[in-house]
């Protein structure tokens, strides 16, 4: 981003999104069986569409999950209280197919590589092969990219504003994007911003735009980005009462962009929602996103990213490389 004038854009989606609803209930189900038994092997995958979820994957656990009881808690918890949703955490069916994890993946866990070649006995394999990355760049106290921070900004704003009732008219679903203007690599404005937000019916358009630029977007992002240029577009469809489950059906591991880098960063491709320690594509982006913020904030480096490489069964890394794009402090 080194022109005169780029503009890059970062979406994030409400936690009633029906991908994410997905992944939270895949993410309870890890967190319960972990509680009980912290060796659990967990590969949890949701599904849902209009009044059914699905649980499905592969559990090897010492623990015992009421599972419909755990997923009605979830979406309760998310807000899909009323049938006039289209989807209720007191009707809506639970489907559950889940068997134990693979014996042959299991041995490449429990005894891995190294220990097989005498390196090292107690360390564990990883779950899978694949690449991983961390990031992290100087653009916002958190040294994440500015246009995901503020797009999650405005989904936990929209978020907010529901659940506390300062716009009792939303529903649960909802959609933020985030446009920001860079001038030689540096964020100077937010050009455009956009908001999904579903509603009950009956909400004046006007009102609807109003209340999530004032209320929404202004509180999420701040006056010291936007200003008189820029473009603010809710609901392009004009009506959206239609939402969640009822009208998408969601899947576990779909929002990976969303949960990193907003796409400003590469990504390994490997989801992180329901999956135990022992998957890489989880703990190993985890791992790495820790390492590049820590770079980031010793002041080696401006903006920082990492690759390493995992073969199924081995506890180290095949790979590893670093990049500073220019912005390192040290050689």
């Amino acid at each position: 981003m080194t022109s005169e004038r780029v503009l890059f854009t970062s979406e994030s989606v409400t936690e009633g999104h029906p991908d994410k609803l997905c992944d939270q209930v895949s993410d309870a189900m890890l967190d319960e069986c972990l509680r009980q038994d912290p060796n659990s092997r967990v590969a949890c995958e949701t599904s849902t569409t209009t009044g059914v979820i699905l649980v499905a994957g592969e559990i090897t656990t010492h623990a015992y999950v009421d599972v419909p009881s755990l997923v009605r808690r979830v979406v309760n918890e998310i807000g899909y209280t009323n049938a006039d949703y289209g989807f209720d955490y007191r009707t809506c069916g639970v489907i559950t197919a889940i068997k134990e994890q693979s014996p042959e993946i299991a041995q490449g866990v429990n005894e891995s590589i190294e220990a097989r070649e005498g390196i090292d006995p107690k360390e564990l394999g990883a779950g899978d092969q694949g690449m991983m990355f961390g990031f992290a760049v100087r653009e916002t106290p958190e040294l994440m990219p500015l246009p995901i921070t503020l797009a999650h900004n405005v989904a936990r704003e929209l978020a907010r504003a529901r659940k506390s009732g300062a716009l009792p008219y939303l529903r649960p679903d909802g959609k933020s994007q985030v446009t920001v203007e860079y001038s030689r690599g540096v964020p100077r404005r937010v050009h455009t911003v956009v908001v999904a937000a579903q509603h009950d019916p009956g909400i004046e358009y006007q009102r609807l735009c109003n209340d999530i630029r004032e209320r929404v977007v202004r509180p999420a992002i701040g006056d010291a980005w936007l200003d008189e240029k820029t473009t603010y577009l809710v609901n392009g469809t004009g009506a959206f009462t239609i939402g969640g489950p009822m009208g998408d059906a969601g899947l576990t591991g779909r929002k990976i962009i969303v949960d990193t880098y907003g796409g400003y960063a590469r990504h390994g491709g490997g989801a992180f929602s329901g999956k135990d320690p022992t998957k890489v594509d989880r703990s190993a982006a985890y791992a790495l996103r820790y390492v590049a913020k820590n770079v980031v904030k010793a002041g080696l480096a401006d903006r920082f990213e990492v690759q390493i490489a995992y073969v199924i069964g081995g506890a180290r890394p095949i790979s590893l490389n670093v990049e500073t794009f220019g912005t390192g402090k040290v050689s």
